[in-house]
């Protein structure tokens, strides 16, 4: 593989594997890390520091039956990512240990979410000095939360086994129109069975396909706006979409006291100054990367954001809510401003992402949820980005994806305002992304809350469908469908090669394929 054209990133080293401690122990057969699911900083830093932190997930020990020296093996799923960004290198790492002695660490990271600062693809292998340095306490304690955790996972199989069950070609063009190449995981939820595919990788099939974690980039927009929202409508009432952003985050500029929650959540707030000013046709993506905005993704704390943002952000001559606009710059305020309205229900110690893992994440069987935060002060917690970070599983996106069909019901609790997550899913409102173009509205994609509305009419359907879609760069995609499935695609398409196209049509093969296994009832009926 080429090496890294630009390998140093804001004076860290990408080449270098960060210097880690890891608690680890054994489930039956199972090796469990103690910090699985969450982001584990370099804490043992060399002469150059690493790019990398790591988040580990589970995997395996075991002796090999023609082994006869008392050396056990182990291997547990590993990623490395970045506290400033949101792709992932999903890999693999391996050692022996027998009593108190342990051997060198060998790990490998053949796939990956797409990359963004480091612009290229690549695979990463290496080995490194592994020492044991103390006893687990209380062990017992760990196991109960680790056989509990993996006790809430949803039921699954092989994607391979459902396709033997169906008619010949039935599923043909999942996961489509991406490329496989291009491609890292597709999964079908179907009867609340997790239909998962597995992960090749330029050196064979990846191990543990349940436990890898994924950039998921702007899904995350479509995860935490629409989720944080939703329960406090659900708490406090819906006034909430209504409360301005400029009343809850400082220093702005005097518009945003008119700038609502929803209108930021619909990427509607009337700011971004550095496209054109025509909206007929409206193009989303006018002046999206403009404005320096690769200072303000790479600025570290939340006030240095915050001054990237007052600078380079002016305001459009409409309203806000008339216009879309694709900002991420909307959702980072958005979240900043919901923070801000929670501490002043909760007080200072509010968090907006850990009320997400107390009262959402927990009660749905998500218990870990790493997302990228800005880098603030030794002991200060930095503010959770609502524009992209995310690392999820194939379970966790399967989880919240269900939440939302469920109208925010979980097991008979409701944690989602129920009314307005069934207008969510409606596209009740929603902002035609390309108003005033000359197409048929009918047919015409939407954006709300974070979500887009992919329009859809099957072959002999005399009505358009506006399909509930997460999406993110790198063609990861997330959509919801009237007869109950979700389709979950993760793939890698961006900074491509040059002459490399991500997809091989532009027909909706997925959702064509998983019409074909269910037809979608006469008339829309999401949310049932």
């Amino acid at each position: 593989m080429p090496e890294l054209e630009k390998p140093i990133v804001q004076g860290r080293d990408a080449r270098v594997f960060p210097g880690i401690e890891l608690e680890l122990f054994t489930l039956d057969d199972l090796l469990v890390p103690v910090r699985r699911g969450a982001f584990v900083p370099e804490s043992l830093p060399g002469a150059t520091p690493s790019y990398w932190c790591v988040i580990p997930q589970c995997g395996r020990v075991w002796v090999e039956p023609t082994q006869r020296d008392g050396w056990a093996r182990a291997a547990f799923a590993l990623m490395l990512v970045n506290d400033t960004e949101n792709h992932a290198h999903q890999g693999l790492a391996t050692f022996r240990y027998q009593g108190e002695a342990v051997s060198e660490l060998r790990f490998q990271f053949a796939q990956q979410s797409a990359p963004y600062l480091l612009a290229q693809h690549f695979v990463a292998w290496g080995i490194a000095e592994l020492a044991r340095v103390a006893t687990l306490d209380d062990v017992a304690r760990h196991r109960a939360a680790a056989r509990a955790e993996l006790a809430q996972r949803l039921p699954c199989r092989p994607l391979d086994e459902l396709i033997a069950e169906l008619p010949p070609r039935l599923l043909d063009g999942f996961g489509g129109p991406v490329k496989p190449e291009w491609r890292i995981q597709t999964a079908l939820v179907r009867d609340g069975i997790l239909y998962y595919q597995q992960v090749s990788t330029p050196y064979g099939l990846y191990p543990y396909p349940q436990e890898m974690r994924f950039g998921v980039r702007s899904v995350m927009k479509s995860i935490a706006a629409p989720l944080s929202l939703l329960r406090l409508a659900q708490v406090y009432g819906p006034y909430v979409l209504d409360l301005k952003i400029g009343d809850f985050v400082a220093g702005l500029d005097s518009k945003y006291r008119r700038v609502r929650f929803i209108d930021a959540a619909n990427m509607a707030s009337g700011y971004g100054g550095h496209g054109s000013w025509r909206t007929q046709p409206n193009d989303i993506h006018d002046g999206y990367l403009e404005g320096d905005y690769d200072g303000w993704y790479t600025a570290p704390s939340h006030a240095e954001k915050l001054a990237h943002i007052i600078i380079n952000s002016t305001a459009y001559p409409w309203e806000p809510g008339a216009v879309m606009r694709y900002r991420d710059q909307d959702f980072y305020l958005l979240g900043a401003a919901i923070e801000g309205f929670l501490k002043t229900r909760g007080g200072a110690q509010a968090d907006v992402w850990e009320m997400l893992e107390r009262e959402v994440f927990a009660p749905i069987g998500i218990a870990r949820a790493p997302a990228v935060r800005t880098l603030e002060g030794k002991g200060e917690k930095g503010v959770v980005w609502f524009n992209a970070g995310y690392y999820p599983t194939l379970d966790d996106l399967a989880k919240i994806a269900l939440l939302y069909q469920n109208l925010g019901e979980w097991n008979g609790q409701q944690l989602l305002h129920r009314e307005l997550a069934r207008e969510l899913l409606a596209a009740k409102d929603a902002i035609v992304k390309q108003a005033g173009a000359s197409t048929d509205v009918d047919g015409a994609p939407r954006y709300k809350m974070g979500f887009h509305f992919t329009p859809y009419r099957g072959a002999g359907a005399r009505q358009w469908r506006h399909l509930p879609t997460m999406q993110g760069s790198g063609e990861n995609e997330v959509v919801l469908y009237p007869n109950g499935m979700i389709s979950l695609r993760l793939a890698k398409a961006a900074q491509l090669p040059q002459g490399e196209q991500a997809t091989d049509s532009d027909e909706p093969t997925t959702i064509a394929a998983v019409e074909r296994l269910e037809p979608f009832e006469p008339e829309p009926a999401m949310g049932r």
